[in-house]
């Protein structure tokens, strides 16, 4: 299957993540592991201290990233690129946003189960794309386009 259709690469929402703090998270979760099968008191110093160590570098790591951004918007304004300045502006906004998996069904009320969900959609694309009578329609456009 994955000669067919290939990988699916997920999207990386933090773009100042880069191989470096997955070093660090890896670290972070060896130290977790080690007080889960122990649980001793330096044990539980340990994990303390890398927690404090990685949100540290996760910190710097965002506040350089958005230096750069801030950056990248001063000299889009210096050299009048309004399109960029305003596509990163635009980003800035925008901030977190989640995903909303709620759809309404035929009578308006909120679904949120996945199940229902996705029987909601099927519903849907199939009242959609099985429509009778398309013969007749088609006709009709093609007798008046001879006029």
């Amino acid at each position: 299957m994955e000669e067919s259709l290939g990988l699916h690469e997920l999207k990386q929402n933090k773009p100042w993540i880069d191989e470096e703090c997955l070093v660090f998270l890896d670290q972070r979760k060896r130290a977790k592991m080690q007080w889960i099968q122990d649980p001793s008191q330096s044990n539980v110093d340990i994990l303390n201290n890398v927690r404090r160590k990685v949100s540290r570098h996760f910190r710097d790591k965002k506040k350089a990233y958005l230096r750069a951004k801030i950056l990248e918007l001063e000299t889009n304004s210096k050299i009048q690129n309004i399109r960029d300045l305003y596509m990163g502006i635009n980003d800035f906004k925008k901030g977190y946003q989640p995903k909303c998996n709620i759809v309404k069904d035929e009578k308006d009320d909120l679904v949120a189960d996945s199940h229902s969900i996705v029987a909601r959609w099927r519903n849907y694309f199939s009242q959609l794309f099985n429509v009778q009578g398309v013969k007749d329609v088609r006709q009709a456009e093609y007798t008046q386009q001879n006029y």
